[in-house]
């Protein structure tokens, strides 16, 4: 009986505090990112989703299946990954917050932290186009395998080029401008669960022979989560351009006119406005697992891109990255006052 109070006061404390959350949270969660980026040791809770994935995959797949169970099963594991991951999101952050509000206050910096990948991606990139700077291709093809799917044994210097504009510009949006979207909407537990939606597409989202029905729903699922934050991101990139005298117009044109062209709806939407706004040429296939995949090019007719292009996205993004945080704490800001009225 005399608990009862205190845990209601907490509650009641930590609701007043979530009133100045969007100014303050969203801010605090990006400084985070940017002062420790994605550090090897932490257990970061993506690696955690892997796990789950497997272990799922393991219990749910069985020989001889058919289309429909496995259409069943791939269904079953994303929702309970995807579920499990808001819900024990919002339930640590819960008890966090009824220990002390400060905690509580701690818990969601700290769970928003790792749903961005803003300073990990420039840091990345960055060492790519630092050994590609200094003549060193193997160096560049290593760093490069770390951050791509695709093969990098035998790239040259402009694909390795390539290679980093596209990676850079896509994870912009579902690395970045998503996760602060989703924490602008629902607050950390739902960044928290599109990064478990963006983990199983990276896993089982794919359409080989093994995921083409077991994945579905992941790469469905993926899909809608990132069409809004796509857009978002490859608006960014345009108004990015004019800051960084980048070309804005050509990025604004290239956008709605190859926006589509990528087999995936959204992975093409920032990477043709930031081949516009540099004015080269991206897409046009690459090898998976010793495979050629043909692809649409994006900016067909311009010129192959260079490493100071490379380098010129890699900043474009970094400003993509700052605007997507002001726009995601304006978002924040509307629906919480809507919220209150």
């Amino acid at each position: 009986m005399g608990r009862t109070p205190v845990c209601a006061s907490a509650g009641r404390t930590a609701s007043r505090d979530r009133a100045v959350r969007p100014q303050l949270l969203l801010p605090a969660v990006y400084l985070a990112d940017q002062a420790a980026g994605d550090p090897e040791w932490f257990p970061h809770p993506v690696r955690l989703m892997g796990s789950a994935v497997v272990r799922g995959e393991s219990l749910l797949r069985r020989p001889g299946q058919s289309r429909e169970e496995q259409l069943l099963a791939g269904a079953m594991l994303t929702a309970t990954v995807v579920g499990s991951s808001y819900l024990l999101t919002r339930l640590m952050l819960a008890c966090a917050s009824r220990c002390s509000p400060h905690l509580g206050r701690l818990a969601e910096i700290g769970f928003g932290w790792t749903c961005l990948a803003a300073r990990n991606l420039q840091q990345e990139a960055s060492q790519v186009l630092a050994a590609l700077n200094g003549d060193d291709l193997p160096l560049a093809r290593t760093r490069l395998a770390r951050i791509v799917g695709r093969d990098t044994e035998s790239l040259d210097a402009q694909e390795i080029s390539r290679a980093v504009i596209e990676t850079v510009a896509e994870s912009a949006s579902d690395g970045v401008m998503a996760p602060l979207f989703y924490m602008a909407l629902g607050g950390v537990p739902l960044a928290m669960a599109y990064k478990a939606v963006n983990t199983l597409d990276s896993m089982i989202g794919h359409a080989d022979e093994r995921y083409l029905y077991f994945g579905k729903a992941a790469a469905r699922l993926d899909d809608a989560a990132n069409f809004i934050p796509a857009r978002m991101t490859a608006l960014a990139v345009v108004a990015a351009s004019w800051l960084m005298k980048a070309d804005a117009a050509g990025a604004w044109r290239l956008w709605l006119r190859d926006g589509n062209c990528h087999k995936s709806p959204n992975a093409g939407q920032p990477e043709s406005a930031i081949a516009g706004a540099l004015g080269v040429r991206l897409g046009g296939g690459n090898c998976y697992a010793g495979e050629f995949i043909s692809a649409e090019p994006i900016g067909a007719g311009f010129r192959a891109p260079e490493l100071h292009d490379a380098q010129k996205a890699v900043r474009v993004v970094s400003a993509v990255g700052l605007l997507g945080l002001g726009a995601a704490v304006l978002l924040g800001c509307v629906l919480h006052s809507r919220r209150k009225r």
